[in-house]
């Protein structure tokens, strides 16, 4: 066998989206070669994701011919050849437009190659004494086998060149035994969790991934976040993605000794617990924040600006944010006002003009509103548009407003007269109540989820297109 020496670290793509073929740099002198075979910082340069390998496995085969697979397995790969020389063949059984694609090389101790979940490895040695080693990123069980994926080798879609046919190869008879292309079942994609999938934001995802049988639905009754069980039953492996739209929302119960037991259990312990779950298991973790993490004294934050939260709900948001910030794969949601289906403030709004009475509102606490249903695009532009992991503000855009404003547009828009809302400052309003503080000013700088793409709608068009939808559904109890 003779190697290339001095190549350098290459990376190729292939017909098979995820499948990267790799040049490896190998250095030889009189006493052999030496190579680095797997190197994280600078393959994770040229674009391997970071697949977090766990155990390391090798094929010895004794015989030129030898034959094996093709197996689909659901845990990625980082194959190589530690000696001799391979034929290799992989087709994708994944779901999807690439199902059945083809991608064939040949392969020596100078070339490494990546594979993800659901493509279906094959190989043929074309020297004796061939080692051909793989790194995967779960851990190899009986159990895993009911979940692989299995494509016969003389497959005729496929159509494998294979150098020696296989007739004059050595194969086991299970292989010989798998199916062909036409029967085959592709391998579904992981699933993503939504928790709090009966709270506002919830139902909003519930609707933009309608009929995406990938994405499972939980709510309480399905997934306490507070129940440790909650972590143990569930098989982990199968998860992608959790979008975490669960919280403790209830701020001026969360002042009291039993709200702010809740609000810790849910918005920081819990949060503790599924941020564990996904580092541990690779999962990228979607998790919903709010202007509560701020005190207020600035007019408009950013993602950057420092945690400095007044009240307990605001605390314990806080930290959960900063427990989410330490998973590799996160995205942290923050947005403010949020308006969906269920309990509100427009909705207490319009049910306030239709009843015929005149409210006093704080004026002094400026913000914008946030429809669930551009929370959860916004969410959704995050996964599939592969943006950085970090900190998005994503609110509904437009000029800031005060309570007073927008309660005054609900009563315009509901036919009532704007002047029936009475506008006064914070201090006022809870003066004698036991209420939690809240900050004066929750505008979110929203350049950061636009410079990806995502361009929230206006909210005073979302507030008007809200009462406009309500008067063509009169069965609606706005």
């Amino acid at each position: 066998m003779t190697i290339e020496f001095s190549k350098q670290l290459k990376a190729t793509t292939t017909p098979i989206p995820g499948v990267v073929l790799y040049d490896l740099p190998v250095h030889g002198d009189n006493r052999g070669w030496f190579k680095e075979n797997w190197q994280r910082e600078k393959m994770m340069a040229m674009g391997l994701p970071d697949f977090s390998p766990v155990q390391n496995n090798i094929s010895f085969n004794e015989k030129s011919g030898t034959t094996r697979g093709i197996h689909a397995e659901p845990w990625d790969k980082f194959i190589s050849v530690a000696t001799g020389k391979i034929f290799g063949a992989w087709v994708d059984l994944r779901e999807g437009e690439s199902f059945g694609a083809v991608f064939t090389a040949e392969m020596d101790p100078s070339q490494a190659i990546f594979i993800p979940r659901g493509v279906g490895n094959a190989f043929q040695t074309l020297e004796d004494d061939t080692a051909y080693t793989y790194l995967v990123n779960d851990h190899w069980s009986a159990d895993a086998q009911g979940q692989y994926t299995f494509l016969n080798l003389a497959d005729e879609s496929a159509a494998i060149a294979w150098p020696i046919p296989l007739e004059q190869a050595e194969l086991s008879d299970k292989d010989k035994a798998h199916p062909r292309l036409a029967e085959v079942v592709p391998m579904p994609p992981k699933l993503t969790l939504v928790l709090g999938a009966d709270g506002q934001l919830g139902k909003a995802l519930r609707e933009v991934y309608e009929g995406d049988a990938s994405v499972e639905f939980a709510t309480r009754a399905d997934f306490d976040l507070t129940a440790p069980d909650s972590y143990a039953d569930r098989n982990w492996k199968n998860y992608s993605t959790i979008i975490n739209a669960a919280a403790y929302t209830a701020v001026d119960t969360a002042e009291t000794p039993e709200g702010r037991t809740k609000a810790w259990a849910i918005n920081a312990t819990a949060v503790a617990s599924l941020a564990k779950v996904a580092t541990s298991h690779g999962i990228a973790l979607v998790h919903v924040s709010s202007d509560y993490v701020f005190d207020g004294t600035v007019q408009t934050h950013g993602e950057d600006e420092a945690l400095s939260p007044l009240g307990v709900y605001g605390q314990s948001k806080a930290a959960g944010d900063a427990v989410v910030s330490t998973v590799p794969q996160h995205y942290i949601v923050r947005t403010s006002w949020v308006i969906g289906e269920g309990n509100n403030f427009v909705r207490t709004m319009a049910s306030l003009a239709d009843r015929g009475i005149s409210p006093s509102v704080v004026n002094d606490q400026i913000g914008r509103l946030s429809f669930t249903k551009d929370i959860a695009a916004g969410i959704v532009h995050l996964l599939e548009s592969g943006a950085d992991y970090g900190v998005y503000n994503l609110s509904n855009d437009g000029e800031p407003q005060s309570w007073a404003d927008i309660a005054a547009d609900v009563y315009e828009l509901t036919g009532h007269s704007r002047d029936s809302v009475t506008g006064v400052s914070t201090e006022e309003y809870f003066k004698g109540k036991s209420a939690a503080p809240r900050p004066l000013n929750s505008t979110l700088d929203l350049a950061k989820i636009k410079a990806i793409g995502f361009i929230p709608a206006d909210a005073v068009h979302r507030l008007t297109e809200y009462f406009m939808s309500r008067a063509h559904n009169s069965h609606c109890s706005c």
